[in-house]
């Protein structure tokens, strides 16, 4: 299934693909188990969530004598960039920048993972600052300045 066709996870979907990548290999009753301990999850509704994820495309289910072992068929940050593709589609414009500056302030980042963004923040402003020079040698019907 093509990344455009998915369809969107529910918050407890989300929560289900967290306990499948972690595991990256899980027997159901393995799943339940963990579902049942931090969300005080039913068997049958964690059953009713790997059977949605399956048909969604997100998790393949191998049967293994009685029961099944799931995997997980896109990694995390491969779901997760799609999902954040997806909200800056649907922003409105204007608010992508707080929305970005948002998320780093609500999330721990590495000195890597600093470096890098500090990186792309540079080379940000300097494409920014190049199209303003151009911009600047153009006249008001967008042709070069004699």
């Amino acid at each position: 299934m093509e990344s455009g066709e998915q369809k969107d996870l529910s918050k407890a979907e989300w929560k289900v693909m967290r306990i499948v990548w972690e595991l990256q290999k899980a027997m159901a009753r393995e799943v339940y188990t963990i579902a049942g301990e931090q969300y005080s999850w039913a068997p049958a509704t964690v059953k009713t969530i790997l059977r949605r994820l399956t048909d969604k495309g997100y998790v393949s289910a191998t049967p293994v004598g009685n029961g099944f072992v799931y995997r997980p068929i896109r990694s995390a940050g491969a779901m997760l960039k799609s999902a954040a593709d997806t909200l800056l589609t649907n922003a409105i414009e204007g608010t992508t920048g707080p929305l970005l500056v948002h998320m780093v302030e609500q999330t721990p980042l590495s000195e890597d993972d600093l470096d890098s963004l500090q990186k792309l923040i540079d080379a940000k402003k300097q494409s920014l600052q190049r199209r303003s020079n151009k911009s600047k040698l153009k006249g008001p019907q967008g042709r070069p300045r004699p």
